[in-house]
């Protein structure tokens, strides 16, 4: 009896409706809104600093949290966020987070404090968080098996393109004034219409049958375990990709690269690496085995930071930054995948709530871990390089659990 209540039924849950390309696109482009919330603002940071912190020194701390914040607020709210969406519904509460991410993320376009523009970037994250977690829940909830993994594969790229575009967009908007970027987050609000016609609510209209497309069901213990690893994969993941983006200007400026063109077109082939990962990653899995994916992709990790560390060229930054891009392109649709198999309904939000919570406190410590990695080493590039080996090691220990498990690893 103990073992029957220990383990989750093996049920899966199919909807009465039958979700295709419009729920597709809507569910795409909202994932979207949360690389929309960073790569906007980026580039203004420096006028910023020129509005607030000739009058207020102490300011020029604050400047940089503009930026990262919402990243922090992420972390903090999405499991929280993932909770909500078990128990108010996907549907509704991405449709209030895309409300209150318009009208929040346009605010600081009307703000002459810098103190206050910060409180709305914080909360415009836990917008971001709600709508992030959703998006990914409702993919897991409409789609299962192959169309379930391209959909996956589809929100990673969709991120990636739409980051690309709105990185140009916000800082052609703020040549002119920084308040001009902020107005661009009233966009998504177009978006509401379409999230309240064209999406329905799984947790009411979903109907229960007793068969299973994603694989045995696990018991508590075990479910537990693949959620521990797919967090910790991916906060460890995104700790190793987001060195290059940080760290990559300051290289290319002590080998005597100082433009910013060159240093944007290298941020740039690392954003295309890394949508060249997420598309070669559905026939790497088919060819090799997820579990055997994650092995490759922290080698490229590893490989890629290594030669970033030895490079003394654009040309060997440009190589570095290719291979590293293409391992972190492959990391979340990867990590996330087996999640979406395991977690059932009624949790799915909780679930992912954390994955979104991981991926993001990876992002914001990464560049913690490597000023502590430096005052170990003394430097930057022996700082990379032991960041390097570390992935190594991971990658190393990844393939011999692999080898020994059979488990989805």
């Amino acid at each position: 009896m103990n073992q029957i209540s220990s383990t989750i039924p093996p049920v899966r849950t199919v909807s009465p409706q039958q979700a295709g390309i419009a729920q597709g696109a809507v569910l795409l482009l909202a994932s979207s809104l949360t690389i929309m919330g960073a790569v906007m603002v980026a580039p203004i940071l420096p006028k910023l600093a020129a509005e607030f912190v000739p009058a207020h020194p102490a300011a020029a701390a604050l400047v940089p949290l503009v930026a990262t914040g919402p990243a922090l607020a992420i972390a903090i709210s999405a499991p929280f966020a993932g909770w909500l969406a078990d128990r108010v519904g996907r549907k509704m509460l991405l449709l209030l987070a895309t409300l209150v991410y318009g009208l929040v993320g346009a605010v600081p376009a009307l703000l002459n404090d810098l103190g206050s523009i910060l409180v709305c970037r914080l909360v415009f994250g836990v917008a971001e968080a709600c709508v992030m977690t959703c998006c990914t829940t409702l993919i897991g909830d409409y789609w299962q098996g192959e169309m379930r993994v391209r959909y996956v594969n589809r929100q990673i790229v969709t991120v990636g393109i739409v980051g690309t575009i709105f990185f140009i967009v916000g800082g052609a908007a703020g040549e002119h004034s920084w308040r001009y970027p902020f107005y661009l987050y009233i966009l998504p609000i177009l978006l509401v219409p379409a999230i309240a016609g064209l999406l329905w609510e799984p947790l009411r209209e979903s109907r229960v049958v007793q068969s299973e497309d994603d694989g045995r069901p696990l018991s508590r213990p075990q479910l537990a375990l693949t959620m521990t690893i797919g967090y910790v994969l991916v906060c460890f993941g995104m700790i190793c990709s987001f060195v290059v983006p940080v760290q990559m200007p300051q290289l290319m400026t002590e080998i005597g690269e100082r433009s910013s063109t060159m240093i944007g077109t290298a941020s740039g082939v690392g954003l295309l690496a890394t949508l060249g990962g997420s598309i070669m990653w559905p026939w790497l899995r088919n060819a090799v085995g997820r579990r055997h994916v994650n092995v490759a992709l922290l080698l490229l990790l590893a490989a890629g930071l290594y030669l970033l560390a030895e490079a003394h060229t654009v040309q060997a930054i440009l190589v570095a930054v290719v291979i590293h891009g293409v391992g972190a392109g492959m990391l979340v649709p990867n990590a996330m995948l087996p999640l979406m198999r395991k977690l059932p309904l009624a949790t799915r939000g909780r679930g992912l709530g954390g994955f979104t919570a991981a991926l993001y406190l990876g992002q914001f410590v990464s560049p913690l871990v490597v000023l502590s990695c430096i005052r170990a080493t003394g430097a930057l590039r022996p700082a990379i390089i032991a960041i390097a080996a570390a992935t190594a090691v991971v990658a190393v220990l990844w393939l011999l659990a692999a080898l020994r498990s059979r488990e989805d690893l």
